[in-house]
C-alpha cells in the first residue's frame, strides 16, 4: 500500500522541503524570481526599482510592488535616500545562504521544471 501512496503524490512535490517552502512562501511568482536572480547576480548593487524594471525588461509598475514584498520577506533591503527608494540584496547570511542554495537549485532542468509548476499554481 505504501508504493500506491508514492504513485499517488505528485512527482512535483518532490525536492527538499525548505526549497519548496522558500518557493511557495517567497519566490512564488516570475517577477519576484527574476528579481532574486538579478540580486544575487549584482549582490552589491543598490538600484531604484526603476533602474532594475530597465535591466529586466519590465513595467515598474508590476516590478515594484514585487519589490517591496521581498522587502518585507526579508529578501531585499531598502532604504530612503533623498526621497527615492533604493532596494539592496539583503546581507543576512542566512538568507544569502538559502537564496544560492535555491538559485543553484534552478541549474537542475527537472528542479526548474517544479519550481516552474508551483509558482504557476500559487498564481491560480
Amino acid at each position: 500500500m505504501a508504493d500506491a501512496n508514492k504513485l499517488a503524490a505528485s512527482p512535483m512535490d518532490d525536492m527538499e522541503p525548505f526549497l519548496l517552502e522558500f518557493i511557495q512562501g517567497r519566490i512564488n511568482t516570475f517577477i519576484k524570481w527574476d528579481l532574486v536572480r538579478f540580486f544575487n547576480d549584482h549582490p552589491h548593487t543598490s538600484e531604484t526599482a526603476e533602474s532594475i524594471a530597465r535591466v529586466l525588461d519590465r513595467d515598474v509598475r508590476t516590478l515594484e510592488p514585487e519589490l517591496v514584498q521581498l522587502v518585507h520577506d526579508g529578501l531585499v533591503e531598502m532604504d530612503n535616500l533623498g526621497g527615492l527608494r533604493i532596494f539592496t540584496l539583503t546581507d543576512d547570511p542566512q538568507t544569502r545562504h538559502m537564496i544560492d542554495r535555491f538559485l543553484d537549485a534552478c541549474d537542475d532542468r527537472q528542479f526548474r521544471v517544479k519550481a516552474i509548476y508551483h509558482v504557476i499554481r500559487s498564481l491560480r
